[in-house]
């Protein structure tokens, strides 16, 4: 079978071989120099690179759509609930602090406890982050995305049946947990298991989950905003879809590079991958030839560092394109802009009253459009541009909506500042938002990915909860005007960051992305 210029030979080892067997050529044909006796091992390991190194005539092997969409989408559910806490939690607290919906004697919460409330399910993100850095290699992306769902279900049955409030927080600290698991393992998992000619697209279509879940979170609140109980209904709604994650992740394979990565050895690796790869997983060439790659590269990875050691050497690169991109995800204005929201809308005549609560669910639709041109365009355009054009119209948007604050008055201030909103949230769907996400998936080395996945996942929970400290006081000290260009500023040094180290890295297999940071290069 040809595969990327070159012939992919390999046998199973079940079936009985001849004692000698001429050495292949690039191309297929016999190198009639070679020693007739060599080695099966030795065939299949010269056809192997040949397949990978040769890139005159590139064919990437077919893609199983059915299996691959299936290894998409039950981690891609981790994600939708993550997005659905979200959007029913204010929806919840609202319902829970009403006398008239709570059905507790206990809804007559502090600042305080609302704030408890809001914030526990991101302390157990941050410490579910903590603890992925920690023991996520030794548990595996399967098993973990196991534990996030078993968390979350847990959490959910839990946080319905509340009797009081240090319980629903418990449950709601549960659930974060969860989240820092399943956010941690699932872009792992999508990017060591799904064909690499599709990984950009799947990776990036996880983040369109996550705002579906904030839209059915969204809905959920409508829906039982009136309800006495409502918000018991609003969090348990998240024990379905947590069951059909652990059921699909049961029935899911491992990870194939975790498992070279772990010891299991190449046969394991062979059939998760030969699962993985559905229907075309029965030929035993395309699967030797991608084991192959993958050992090599497994050995060229050499043993995991240790902490110190990813921020050293060759690993220091990687580490700072997949916590850079996270930090800046965070710290680029996108609280302080959807903050503001309504205001802009109802200032502009579009909304008032009522009408303008209904913003979020508008913004959401918005943000889900933009995200679907982010996941047809980032395997055609490539992550570099996608990263660079979205962040610098990110930074336009803040510019305008700065100067509309401060220089403009009446109906011109309010309708370019709308303009701007909407070109700020769709710039960050078509960038921040699922690219971050699939450059960690992508950079980090087979030797350290685990436990550089969750630095850069801690880093992501870790600048949303310092920027949730820090934004109400920059807005009532500066005021909206000022924060704006303040962000302006933090998101020129983003598009710095990302044209001097983030790496292009579209259709490339993580062996080839690892050799990149190896050469130094851009990978253009």
């Amino acid at each position: 079978m040809q595969a990327r210029g070159g012939t992919a030979f390999a046998l199973r080892q079940d079936v009985e071989t001849p004692q000698s067997s001429p050495k292949l050529g690039k191309g297929g044909g016999p190198d009639n120099g070679a020693v007739e006796d060599a080695p099966i091992e030795a065939l299949a390991e010269k056809a192997a690179e040949d397949a990978f190194n040769d890139s005159q005539d590139p064919e990437e092997p077919p893609v199983d759509w059915l299996i691959t969409m299936l290894l998409f989408f039950f981690p891609a559910v981790g994600g939708l609930l993550f997005g659905y806490d979200i959007g029913a939690t204010s929806g919840a607290l609202e319902s829970l602090k009403s006398a008239a919906t709570s059905g507790t004697d206990w809804y007559q919460l502090t600042s305080w406890q609302e704030g408890q409330v809001v914030s526990a399910s991101l302390f157990g993100a941050l410490a579910g982050s903590a603890l992925a850095f920690v023991v996520g290699d030794k548990l595996g992306r399967k098993r973990e995305l196991q534990l996030g769902a078993a968390l979350y279900g847990g959490a959910a049955a839990a946080m319905a049946m509340a009797p009081s409030l240090n319980f629903l927080l418990g449950g709601r600290a549960l659930y974060g947990l969860g989240i820092g698991f399943a956010m941690h393992a699932a872009p792992a998992y999508i990017a060591e298991a799904a064909p690499a000619r599709v990984r950009g697209l799947l990776i990036s279509l996880k983040e369109c989950f996550v705002v579906v879940g904030i839209l059915l979170g969204y809905l959920a609140s409508y829906k039982y905003a009136e309800q006495v109980g409502g918000w018991r209904a609003m969090y348990g709604l998240a024990l379905p879809p947590a069951l059909a994650l652990l059921a699909g992740m049961t029935w899911l394979p491992d990870s194939p590079r975790w498992l070279l990565l772990s010891g299991a050895g190449r046969q394991a690796a062979a059939n998760a991958l030969s699962r993985a790869r559905g229907r075309y997983g029965s030929d035993a060439a395309t699967v030797s030839t991608e084991i192959a790659a993958m050992e090599r590269a497994a050995e060229r990875s050499g043993d995991n560092p240790g902490v110190l050691g990813l921020f050293q050497g060759r690993f220091a690169r990687p580490l700072a394109v997949g916590t850079s991109l996270m930090f800046f995800q965070q710290v680029t204005g996108q609280p302080s802009v959807l903050y503001y929201a309504s205001e802009i809308f109802e200032d502009a005549g579009f909304a008032a009253g009522a009408e303008a609560n209904g913003i979020s669910v508008l913004l959401g639709l918005f943000k889900l459009v933009m995200t679907g041109v982010a996941v047809a365009k980032v395997d055609s355009l490539g992550r570099r541009p996608l990263l660079l054009g979205g962040v610098s119209a990110m930074v336009a948007s803040l510019l305008a909506l700065g100067a509309a604050e401060l220089a403009l008055t009446g109906r011109l201030e309010s309708y370019v500042s709308v303009a701007a909103l909407l070109l700020y949230v769709g710039a960050y769907q078509i960038s921040f938002g699922p690219i971050s996400w699939l450059m960690v998936g992508e950079v980090f080395p087979l030797a350290v990915r685990g436990q550089a996945s969750a630095l850069a996942t801690l880093t992501n929970f870790a600048s949303n909860f310092a920027v949730s400290l820090v934004l109400p006081s920059m807005q009532d000290g500066l005021g909206p005007g000022a924060t704006y260009l303040i962000f302006a500023g933090v998101g020129v040094v983003a598009v710095t960051t990302i044209a001097a180290i983030v790496p292009e890295t579209k259709g490339k297999t993580l062996e080839e992305i690892e050799a990149i940071f190896k050469t130094g290069g851009k990978g253009e």
